[in-house]
This record gives C-alpha cells, structure tokens and sequence, in this order.
C-alpha cells in the first residue's frame, strides 16, 4: 500500500542530537528512539533534549505481530551496572524528561521490575530535575512487579493497550490482552494516585472508529490520565501489514473525543507516538505548577 503524502520523516540531525548520540555510545545504552526508527526523534532530541531508554536487552520473550523487537525464551543477562550508567548519561544531558521502557522480561521471577525501579531511583540521585516517565510491561499482572516501580515514585507510569479488544489476538503476543493490560493501569492507580498514568493505542491495524472510542472510554474507566494514538508503518517485511492509512482529520476527530471523555492530554496524529514529546511537556508543565502550588492546612 503506497504512503499517503502526509507521512514525511525528516532526517535527524543538530548538535544537541550529536551529543546525545556520543553520551550514549559512550556508554553502551540503547533508545528506543533509534531502535524503532522514531519519526520524531530529531525534533525530541533536538529541541528538548528528550529520549527514551530501552532498559535490559534488546531480546524479548513475547512476539507481538507489529513489533520489530527480537524474540527469544530468554533475554540476555541484566547489567548491575545499567541503573548507573543510565542515571550518568541523564544528568551529563542534563535532560527535562526521560521515557524508561524495556523488553518484557518473562523469563525473570518479577519481570524485571526492580531492576525498572533501581534506575528510577538513580536518576533522581543523580539528577533530581528529571521527569521520570516509565513505559512498562504487563508483569502478567503481579501487583507486587507493580508496587516495585509505583514505590520508586516515578512521575507518569505508561502501559500501551495497543489497539481494539477485538484485534488484541491479531496484533498482540496471545500473554497480553486487553484487560489485563486495563488492570495494570487501574493498579497504579490504587497503589499510588499521584502518579499520572499514560496509554497509546495504534490504528491502521483493521479497527472502526466506534471501536477506538469504546477503547478511549475503558481506559478513561480505568483511571488512565494521558492518552496517545498514532498511525502504524510496518517496520520490517516479516510484521502485520498496514490496513489503513487514516487520514489526519480522524485523528484531530480522535483528539476531540478524548479532550470530551476527561483526558489530561491527547496526543493524536500520524506520527505520534507513546512517547511524544508534545505529552511529555505538557506532563513537565502541569508537574511544575504542582510543585508551586502552596499546601492549605486544615
């Protein structure tokens, strides 16, 4: 199916992108940025300064249809010392915001959760300015995986529903599903009600309009704050085609409903992603103005 003219990615390039490229060389770290070819990578890392870190190892043992992640039983041996190197490249890039995701990690007895927490709790250690977002896995639902990441007190805790209930068998690893990953949102949320929780959907799968906004509406019911929904493009030969190309004026129909449903903050376009940087500064702006509110004693 040909690109419509709408989808047009500019090269990355600009000294901030240079240098936060050798950081990470430097000291062998990944983002998902570069890993997934982001769209949007020049302009967060640009303008910004923001990037998403992809934590314990590029292998992952589930298989999810759209994903161009490699898949394996086990993934590779966790670096004691990635929490560190991680928390040292932050504060050298000084950064506003950083996204920590991961493989998922079934194969480890917590689903590498408190590996996720030691790297919270260093970057704040060692630069305490950071908003700290966590995009996570299921943990196949185990609240205490989930008490080991909300206790570390990261700002915003993301967790993607990826797409409709009726395509989840289609376009997800058959150990996900739609209302366990409804529940992982509604967790940290009793766990901890301050912390902002975040979703994406992705179209172009074969989903109708209807099916979106009943999605929109059950992550609303389960607490969920922040909302994005972005196109799929179908990285590599062997992933899901593309069904659609849906056109821009849906998502700005997509950006309406959620605002009415009571989101924070939508993000809906083409190029959006689970991390976006539009999200990501509105979460920095309403964090801060919290920070300045003065406490009333009663």
């Amino acid at each position: 199916m040909a690109k419509p003219h709408w989808l047009k990615i500019y090269p990355s390039s600009g000294t901030d992108f240079s240098t936060i490229k050798q950081a990470l060389r430097s000291r062998g770290l990944s983002t998902v940025c570069e890993e997934s070819h982001c769209p949007n990578m020049a302009e967060c890392w640009h303008n910004e300064g923001t990037a998403t870190f992809m934590l314990m190892g590029d292998l992952c043992t589930r298989g999810c249809k759209f994903c161009a992640v490699k898949t394996s039983s086990k993934g590779r041996a966790l670096d004691p010392l990635e929490p560190q190197k991680l928390a040292d490249a932050i504060a050298q890039m000084k950064l506003d915001y950083a996204v920590l995701t991961s493989v998922d990690r079934d194969d480890l007895e917590d689903g590498g959760s408190s590996h996720f927490a030691k790297c919270i709790m260093k970057i704040k250690e060692a630069h305490a300015p950071t908003i700290v977002e966590v995009l996570i896995p299921d943990f196949q639902g185990d609240i205490d995986a989930l008490r080991n990441i909300t206790s570390a007190k990261p700002e915003v805790v993301a967790h993607n529903v990826e797409t409709v209930r009726r395509l989840q068998s289609k376009v997800r690893d058959t150990r996900a599903h739609y209302e366990q990953s409804l529940s992982v949102l509604r967790n940290v949320k009793l766990l901890d009600d301050s912390i902002y929780t975040k979703s994406a959907i992705i179209v172009g799968f074969g989903e109708k309009e209807e099916e979106v906004v009943e999605t929109m509406k059950d992550l609303r019911s389960a607490g969920c704050d922040i909302l994005t929904i972005g196109q799929y493009l179908k990285p590599r030969t062997k992933q899901l085609e593309v069904t659609e190309y849906v056109h821009p004026s849906v998502f700005e129909k997509y950006k309406r409903i959620g605002e009415e449903l009571g989101f924070l903050y939508v993000a809906a376009g083409p190029f959006v992603r689970s991390s976006y940087r539009a999200g990501e500064l509105f979460v920095k702006e309403i964090i801060e103005k919290k920070k300045m509110t003065p406490l009333v004693s009663v």
